[in-house]
């Protein structure tokens, strides 16, 4: 009797172990979390409702960080020639997919640095112009986004300045050198301000240091207006454009509405954060097994033209009844 009870205590023990282990087996055969890698070109903080974005993006696909997803954050502080290093080292981590924050330099990187790796950008350049893709509606390769064309409306943001401040001769537009479609930008507004019959004053800076000497030299020209090209460094940097604009009292637009929600005084193009947090939605899609090149690059189809009011009686400039009748935000 004795020794019945003893197996059965046995195989009771047997049993509450294999039940025990079992949840540490089935543990270990689920796939690992998918980890999104961020590759920044500009520092975080001026970023982090972008990121925000990708995540609200993320979450419509129901992908929750720290739940189901995982992410890796590589910030280049606005030092691009930090970026190939950084982009390596996402790859080295084989992460599930990348994300470049900040426009061409990130994106360029991120490509060069892997061919299998999807990447899910957001640029304002045309990506067939820069050698990413060489069809926009079926991207082929590992690579597809939002293509904002922020510098094929140069013309139309110059237009504006112009009758902004329709007296001013000279026009100044400031570029980050070090960006890669500075060039493609330089022949975007020159050829605008051709049609004006209004002298460009091409201006460049890459650091604080930089963008400082460039308004000594706006004033030194004595250029009427300035247009701020687009780029990542120059849009971390929009509270010190609204102070050097104010100190130098130059009428300026941007490329973003951020620049005026930071004090600047006029701004024309799409949506920033709606373009972050489609990244985040075509992100979920890869993740969810589609592949980049079957997903179409997507295009704004609308342009925002915003006002900052404050900004405009502080530098004494009247805004022309025309151009606030068309502004889709006016700031007070």
């Amino acid at each position: 009797m004795a020794s019945h009870i003893g197996r059965r205590k046995f195989l009771a023990t047997l049993a509450g172990g294999a039940a025990a282990a079992w949840p540490l087996a089935a543990r270990a055969q689920q796939p690992a979390m998918p980890v999104v890698g961020f590759l920044g070109a500009p520092s975080a903080a001026p970023y982090e409702r972008y990121v925000a974005a990708v995540h609200q993006g993320l979450k419509e696909l129901g992908y929750i960080e720290h739940q189901n997803v995982a992410t890796e954050y590589r910030w280049a502080d606005g030092q691009y020639d930090r970026l190939p290093a950084l982009a390596a080292d996402l790859v080295s981590r084989r992460v599930a997919v990348i994300v470049p924050i900040g426009g061409a330099p990130a994106v360029v990187a991120a490509k060069a640095a892997t061919s299998t790796i999807p990447i899910v950008f957001n640029l304002g350049a045309d990506p067939i112009q820069l050698g990413l893709v060489t069809n926009l509606n079926r991207p082929g390769g590992n690579i597809t986004g939002v293509a904002m064309m922020t510098q094929e409306i140069e013309a139309k943001r110059l237009e504006l300045l112009h009758e902004l401040a329709p007296a001013s001769t000279s026009i100044a537009i400031l570029l980050n050198p070090a960006n890669a479609q500075a060039e493609s930008q330089e022949r975007q507004a020159q050829a605008a301000a051709r049609l004006l019959g209004r002298q460009l004053l091409v201006l460049k800076a890459g650091t604080e240091r930089e963008i400082k000497n460039a308004f000594t030299a706006l004033a030194r020209e004595r250029a009427g207006a300035l247009l701020v090209g687009a780029d990542t460094f120059f849009l971390s940097q929009a509270t010190l454009f609204a102070v050097l604009t104010a100190r130098y009292s130059i009428p300026t637009i941007y490329t973003s509405k951020s620049y005026v929600d930071a004090g600047g005084l006029m701004s024309y193009g799409s949506s920033l954060l709606d373009a972050y947090r489609q990244i985040g939605v075509y992100v979920g899609r890869v993740l969810k097994g589609e592949k980049p090149a079957d997903l179409p690059i997507v295009q704004p189809t609308k342009f925002e033209l915003a006002i900052n009011l404050k900004t405009a009686r502080a530098l004494d400039i009247a805004i022309p009844p025309t151009l606030l009748a068309r502004a889709d935000e006016v700031i007070e």
